[in-house]
C-alpha cells in the first residue's frame, strides 16, 4: 500500500485524490465520441422540431379505400376492384400519383429476384425459392385505372411502383377519387403472405397481405417515398379507413383487419351465441371448434359467401381465410376498453395454439399499452401460419410455432411461438400506430418492438427464454468482423445480418438505456412520450432520438453516435490497482512503521540460519564490546518529534482530522476502452470479509480520454477483488479481462466420443413413450 502525503514541511497539504487519477495517464486524447449530433441529424423546422415532437405546420396524407375482392381456391388467385378517395394535406401541389405492387416483387424480372446473390445453402427453403422457376406468372394484371367518372387515367408501371398522372393538379387541401382493377396467382406463402397448401386434406390456409395497390406515401422529408419494393425493407404507409367485402368459398372461415360487420349474414345461430359467450370470458371460448374444422376439412363449398369488414384510421389491410381454421375468441379488458382477443388455426397447431395464442394476444395488448400507448383498436388476430417466423399488419398477424404431429413440442417451440405471437401483436404499436418508414429504417420498427417484446416475454413468464434484449445475447455479433457489420442506421435494404442488425441490436441498446444509462423511470417516461407524440403519424429517426434526450433530459447523443451511428464493440479492462492509504505523519505511528518494516527485512535465510548456528557472539560474550547504540533505540519518538507534530496540525479542521486519523483506503483503478464504444463503467468490489458493492460511472469518465482513464475509487475496507460489468450489462465482447487480479482462464473442453450424438427426444415425447409402454404392460 502506498501513502498519500498528507502533511510535510511543517505545513498543512490535503492531496489532490483526483491528480491522482493523472498519474501516468496517457497524453490528451480528445474524441467526437461525446460531441453533439449536430449536423448529423436533420435540420429542425416547422415540420419536424428540435425537441422531437411534430412541429405547427406537420402533415400527413390520408386514403379511404372501399375494395371488392375474391379468392378462388381453385385457381388460387385474387381478383379485386377498389376506389381510392386519396387527400392533399401537404402545402403542395400534386401532378401526379404514386401506387405501391408489391405483389410485383414476384414478378421474373423484378429488381428483388434479379439481385439476389450468394447460394441457396442447406438451409434454404425450397418455397422461397419456388417463384423463381415456377411456370406461373406472378404479379399484378392491372386491368383498368378509371377516374370517378369512369373515364381512364394514364398510368405508368416502374417494377414494385406506378404512377397516376393525374388531368388537374391536386390542390393542397383537396382530394380526389379514382378506382383500379386488378388480379394476380397467389404465391406459396414466403414469410409475409400467400398460401400454404396442406397435401393430406388437400386445402390452403390463405395469408394474403399487401395484396392490392396501395398509395406511397408523400411527406416533409422525402416528398414521395417510393423505393422499390425489394423484398426486405417493409412498408411505409398511409392511415385511412376501409371498407373491404371478401368474398370467398362458403366453408372458409375469415378474419381480417377491423371489425365484422355482417355476421348474421356468414356466421350461424349457434357461432354467434359463441360469440356473446366470449365477450364475458375469461378464457377463450371456441367459436369454430376442432371438429367442426375437421369436418370442413372433409367437404366440399355448395357457394361462396361474402364478409364485410370495416377499419377506421389503420395503415394497411390483410386477411386471412381457410375451411381449415378453428377459431377461439375472448375480450379482455385494456386500459379500460374492451378488445376482441382472437386466434385462427388449423388443427396442425394444437395443442399448443389452443391452449396459448389467444391469451397471448392479450397479454401483449395490455403490456404494450402500459409503455406505450393504448390500444385503440377493438380486435386482435393470431393465424396460425407455417411452423417459422411471422409477420403484422393491422389487427392481424400470421405466426408460427407448430407441435410434432404426435402433438408433443419441445420447451423451445413453445417459447418461440410465444415469443413470435408476442412480437408480431405488438406490431400493432410498432409501426402500425406510431408510424415509422419501415422501408428506409428497418430498427424504428423491429428494434422497438423487439424491445417491447423481451419486456412482455419477461412479464409473461418469470425467466422465460428471450432470445434477444439481454445485453450479454448481443455479444456474439459484436465480436463480428466490423468490416462485415453496418451501422444500425442503416438503410433497411442495405443491411448484412439483418436479424442482429434490426432487431437484436436495437433492442438491447433500449434495455441499456432503460437499465443502466438513463435508469427505468426517466426511460419508460420518455419513451412513453414519444409513442404518445408519434401515435398515427410518421416518426423518423430523429424524432426518436431527440424527443428521448427532451423527455428525460439525459444527453444521449454519445450514445447515439456509439450505437446506432457506429459498428464499434464494448470491451472495457481492469488494467491495474494501485492502493493508497493516508500517511498523516505522526511520529509514533511513522516509527512503529519503519521499525515494522525493518524487521521483517532482516527475516533473511542467513539471519535465520545463525539464529541456530552461532551460539554466541563476540560482543555477546564480552559486555566491554558494547556502546551506546547496542541499546539506542533508533525508532522511538522523542519529545521534540511529538512537539513540531502538534504545531503542524493545530490548525486543522475537525473533518480534516477526522480524515488524518481514519484508516480510509483509496484504490486507483487504471481502466482501458479498447473496444472503442464507451459505456458506464460499473465496478463491483468484493471486499477481504466477503462483502461486495458496486460503484456505477457515468459513460462521460470517457469524454476526455477515450483510451484509458484512471479513477480514485475510496472504501472503508480493504478490497480483495475487482470485477467489471458484474450484471452483463453493457455487452462488453471479453469478459477475460473484467476481474483483478485475473482469474484463470477456462480450460477448452474436448469429446471422448466420435461423431455426432444421435437426437434425443423432447420432455414431452419421453413423457409420452414412458405412458405408452406402461399401458402396453398392463395389457
Amino acid at each position: 500500500m502506498k501513502k498519500i502525503l498528507l502533511i510535510f514541511s511543517g505545513l498543512v497539504a490535503f492531496s489532490n485524490l483526483g491528480a491522482l487519477a493523472q498519474q501516468t495517464a496517457n497524453p490528451y486524447n480528445g474524441n467526437k465520441r461525446f460531441e453533439q449530433l449536430g449536423t448529423d441529424l436533420p435540420t429542425p423546422n416547422s415540420y419536424r422540431t428540435a425537441s422531437g415532437a411534430p412541429g405547427k405546420d406537420y402533415f400527413q396524407q390520408r386514403a379511404d379505400y372501399d375494395i371488392k375482392v375474391e379468392l378462388d381456391d381453385i385457381q388460387r388467385k385474387i381478383t379485386g376492384s377498389e376506389t381510392i378517395t386519396y387527400f392533399n394535406n401537404s402545402p403542395d401541389e400534386l401532378r401526379y400519383l404514386w401506387l405501391q405492387l408489391d405483389q410485383n416483387l414476384f414478378k421474373e424480372d423484378a429488381i428483388g429476384n434479379t439481385t439476389k446473390t450468394g447460394g441457396l445453402g442447406p438451409q434454404a427453403s425450397t418455397a422461397q425459392f419456388k417463384n423463381l422457376t415456377d411456370p406461373k406468372k406472378y404479379g399484378y394484371n392491372i386491368t383498368s385505372v378509371r377516374d370517378a367518372k369512369g373515364g381512364n387515367l394514364p398510368y405508368t408501371i416502374n417494377n414494385t411502383m406506378m404512377r397516376i398522372d393525374l388531368p388537374a393538379p391536386l390542390k393542397s387541401g383537396a382530394s380526389v377519387s379514382f378506382s383500379i382493377d386488378w388480379n394476380y396467382l397467389i404465391t406459396e406463402y414466403y414469410g409475409r403472405s400467400g398460401y400454404e397448401y396442406y397435401a393430406k386434406d388437400g386445402n390452403c390456409n390463405y395469408f394474403i397481405a399487401h395484396w392490392f395497390p396501395r398509395m406511397a406515401v408523400y411527406n416533409d422529408v422525402y416528398g414521395w417515398q417510393h423505393k422499390q419494393f425489394l423484398g426486405q425493407g417493409e412498408f411505409t404507409l398511409n392511415f385511412g379507413n376501409y371498407k373491404v367485402a371478401i368474398t370467398a368459398p362458403n366453408d372458409h372461415v375469415i378474419g381480417a383487419s377491423g371489425e365484422l360487420q355482417n355476421p348474421t349474414q356468414v356466421l350461424s345461430a349457434e357461432q354467434l351465441k359463441r360469440m356473446e359467450k366470449a365477450k364475458t370470458a375469461t378464457r377463450p371460448v371456441l367459436i369454430v371448434s376442432q371438429e367442426e374444422a375437421e369436418a370442413a376439412e372433409k367437404g366440399k363449398p355448395t357457394g361462396k359467401k361474402t364478409w364485410v369488414y370495416k377499419a377506421d384510421n389503420v395503415r394497411d389491410f390483410a386477411f386471412a381465410s381457410s375451411r381449415k381454421f378453428i377459431w377461439d375468441a375472448m375480450q379482455v379488458d385494456v386500459e379500460g376498453k374492451k378488445v376482441w382477443a382472437m386466434s385462427l388455426y388449423s388443427k396442425e397447431g394444437n395443442p399448443l395454439w389452443g391452449q396459448y395464442s389467444t391469451m397471448v394476444v392479450a397479454h401483449t395488448l395490455r403490456s404494450y399499452s402500459k409503455h406505450s400507448v393504448a390500444y385503440p383498436y377493438p380486435v386482435a388476430y393470431s393465424c396460425h401460419a407455417t411452423s417459422g417466423g411471422g409477420m403484422e399488419y393491422p389487427m392481424i398477424s400470421f405466426n408460427g410455432g407448430r407441435p410434432e404431429p404426435d402433438g408433443t413440442y419441445s420447451e423451445a417451440t413453445k417459447a418461440g411461438m410465444i415469443g413470435v405471437i408476442i412480437h408480431e401483436v405488438g406490431h400493432n404499436f410498432f409501426p402500425m400506430i406510431i408510424n415509422s418508414d419501415e422501408r428506409q429504417w428497418s430498427w424504428m420498427d423491429e428494434g422497438l418492438n423487439t424491445f417491447c417484446q423481451y419486456l412482455a416475454e419477461q412479464e409473461w413468464d418469470r425467466d422465460f427464454p428471450s432470445r434477444r434484449g439481454e445485453p450479454q445475447y448481443i455479444v456474439p455479433y459484436m465480436k463480428t468482423d466490423p468490416t462485415q457489420q453496418v451501422p444500425i442506421m442503416s438503410g433497411s435494404d442495405n443491411i448484412m445480418a439483418f436479424g442482429p442488425n434490426a432487431y437484436a441490436k436495437p433492442a438491447t441498446a433500449l434495455n441499456i438505456l432503460r437499465e443502466t444509462v438513463m435508469g427505468r423511470e426517466l426511460f419508460d417516461a420518455a419513451f412513453k412520450e414519444y409513442a404518445r407524440r408519434w401515435a398515427f403519424k410518421q416518426p423518423y429517426p430523429a424524432d426518436f432520438f431527440r424527443t428521448m434526450e427532451d423527455a428525460s433530459g439525459v444527453d444521449l447523443d454519445w450514445f447515439w453516435r456509439g450505437w446506432f451511428y457506429g459498428v464499434e464493440p464494448v470491451d472495457q479492462s481492469i488494467e491495474t490497482v494501485e492502493w493508497f492509504g493516508i500517511d498523516n505523519q505522526s511520529p509514533e505511528q511513522k516509527n512503529a512503521k519503519a521499525k515494522t518494516e525493518a524487521e521483517a527485512k532482516r527475516q533473511t535465510m542467513s539471519n535465520i540460519r545463525n539464529k541456530k548456528d552461532i551460539t554466541q557472539t563476540v560482543v555477546e560474550a564480552n559486555p566491554d564490546m558494547r556502546d551506546f547504540y547496542n541499546s539506542y533505540d533508533r525508532y522511538a519518538t522523542s519529545e521534540a518529534d511529538k512537539k513540531r507534530f502538534e504545531q503542524a496540525t493545530a490548525g486543522l479542521s475537525d473533518e480534516e482530522k477526522q480524515l488524518m486519523n481514519g484508516n480510509k483506503n483509496f484504490y486507483v483503478v487504471n481502466l482501458k476502452n479498447k473496444g472503442g464504444l464507451p459505456m458506464p463503467v460499473i465496478i463491483k468490489m468484493v471486499f477481504e470479509d466477503g462483502t461486495d458493492e458496486v460503484v456505477r460511472i457515468p459513460a462521460e469518465v470517457w469524454r476526455l480520454n477515450d483510451k484509458e482513464v484512471k479513477k480514485v475509487i475510496p472504501t472503508d475496507k480493504k478490497v480483495a477483488k475487482w470485477v467489471l460489468d458484474p450484471f452483463y450489462e453493457i455487452a462488453d465482447i471479453n469478459t477475460e479481462d473484467n476481474a483483478f487480479p485475473r482469474e484463470p482462464e477456462q480450460p477448452t473442453r474436448f469429446q471422448v466420443f466420435k461423431g455426432q450424438r444421435p437426437a434425443m427426444p423432447t420432455p414431452m415425447q419421453q413423457q409420452k413413450q414412458a405412458a405408452g409402454a406402461v399401458q402396453g404392460a398392463k395389457k
